[in-house]
């Protein structure tokens, strides 16, 4: 056991476990538990310069302020999660009209989604622990990424996922020797499945909001926004401001819980302003914030963005509060805009699912609000690569052109669609 992991703490009533006392939510409200740090120990150790030297270009560099030990697996797709591109599109920016616009491009990822950093971080929890089966509900993101992660070191995992989930998701399962099991409903009801089958059979669950290691691993994108972007940036005289998609509320939960920690460390200057994004056919949490509340009330979610399309967001809390806390906020943006942004980022070269592009969409909607101004650096992030969901892509781009193989044919093509 890492000697920084020094428990757990509840996010709704505050109260306080060691590591060994609990493993998932709390007993008393089934609140969400945020890992708790000795952060005295840390900086005892570790100074800033010992974490941006190091040379493991994963999230792995961060592991001085990881809760679990090092899984091993060197030289497997384990140790390459994290440490995604980010990008600086100038013609984007220009025509945004923003003086500083980076998109972390999570597609990067070894199974191409934002989800690999949680599962990673799990998998090694599951190791230490000697946990022989890890199960997860999933949508197919976080399925896929925790059968890819759980293959690089043999783990056994198990995963249920709706069978509506886009076929290229269930294929990567299937392809990484996951056990998969598609259930006939929606993913609340197989994440209740899947809380169910762990309890029964003794398997270490995996889900997301549920786990709190999950939140660790997804901590360490705000880790690498710090480390790419604020430690070597003259942009920020204003906070940054991040742009993430929302569904169960653990990834932006998780970046919030990411620039704590570094705030507790010392090592963070200013607080970036957290927006969460959704679409408006999956708006639970941005529901709760309009209301100025944390109460989270279920929606029946129908959105085109499967990844986020979730009725009762299991981290929502944390995900209300990652925006409170820091000044941001939440949009919601139709199933249009989303699809409209599928290409706009292609444009730049940046091939998102539907649920990497809602934040961009909604950056968008956060420039027409005036929400965002010309001064504001700005970082998006696209949370899945577009070849996740290659129905919704075709959707968004339309169909190519059939022309006869001859130069006639093309000719004709070309005096009405201009190169």
């Amino acid at each position: 056991m890492r000697n920084i992991f020094s428990g757990y703490c509840c996010s709704l009533c505050g109260t306080c476990y060691g590591p060994d006392e609990i493993q998932y939510t709390c007993p008393k409200d089934g609140g969400n538990l945020d890992v708790l740090l000795d952060t005295s120990a840390i900086n005892k150790k570790y100074r800033i310069e010992d974490i941006t030297s190091r040379t493991d270009f994963s999230l792995w560099r961060y592991a001085p302020l990881l809760p679990v030990d090092d899984p091993g697996g060197e030289g497997t797709p384990l140790r390459t999660a994290g440490w995604t591109p980010v990008y600086s599109p100038k013609e984007l920016a220009n025509k945004l009209g923003l003086q500083n616009l980076w998109i972390k491009d999570e597609g990067r990822n070894p199974t191409a989604s934002f989800k690999d950093r949680a599962s990673a971080v799990v998998v090694a929890r599951a190791r230490q622990i000697f946990a022989d089966v890890v199960v997860t509900a999933s949508t197919g993101n976080a399925g896929a990424a925790l059968a890819g992660m759980a293959a690089a070191i043999g783990q056994k995992a198990v995963i249920f996922a709706p069978k509506s989930a886009p076929p290229a998701k269930i294929a990567q399962l299937l392809i990484y020797g996951a056990k998969v099991i598609l259930v006939d409903g929606n993913y609340d009801q197989a994440f209740d499945l899947t809380v169910q089958a762990a309890n029964e059979f003794g398997w270490y669950c995996r889900n997301t909001g549920y786990n709190p290691f999950t939140a660790e691993g997804k901590k360490t994108a705000a880790f690498e926004i710090w480390e790419q972007i604020l430690l070597n940036s003259d942009a920020a005289e204003t906070p940054l401001s991040i742009f993430v998609s929302v569904g169960d509320g653990n990834i932006i939960s998780g970046i919030h819980k990411g620039f704590k920690d570094l705030a507790s460390l010392g090592w963070l200057e200013k607080m970036p302003r957290i927006f969460g994004i959704q679409s408006e056919a999956s708006a639970a949490v941005a529901n709760a914030f309009a209301a100025g509340t944390e109460q989270i009330t279920p929606v029946r979610a129908t959105t085109i963005a499967d990844s986020i399309s979730v009725d009762l967001p299991r981290d929502g809390v944390r995900a209300v509060r990652a925006a409170t806390q820091t000044g941001g906020a939440y949009l919601t943006v139709k199933d249009e805009e989303i699809l409209r942004a599928i290409p706009e980022l292609g444009r730049v070269g940046i091939f998102a699912e539907p649920a990497g592009a809602t934040a961009y969409a909604g950056l968008l909607k956060a420039l027409r609000d005036g929400k965002i101004s010309a001064e504001d650096p700005v970082v998006v992030l696209n949370t899945g690569n577009g070849l996740k969901d290659v129905r919704a892509a075709m959707q968004a781009a339309g169909e190519a052109v059939i022309i006869e193989p001859t130069m006639p044919a093309l000719k004709k093509l070309l005096q009405v669609n201009s190169i």
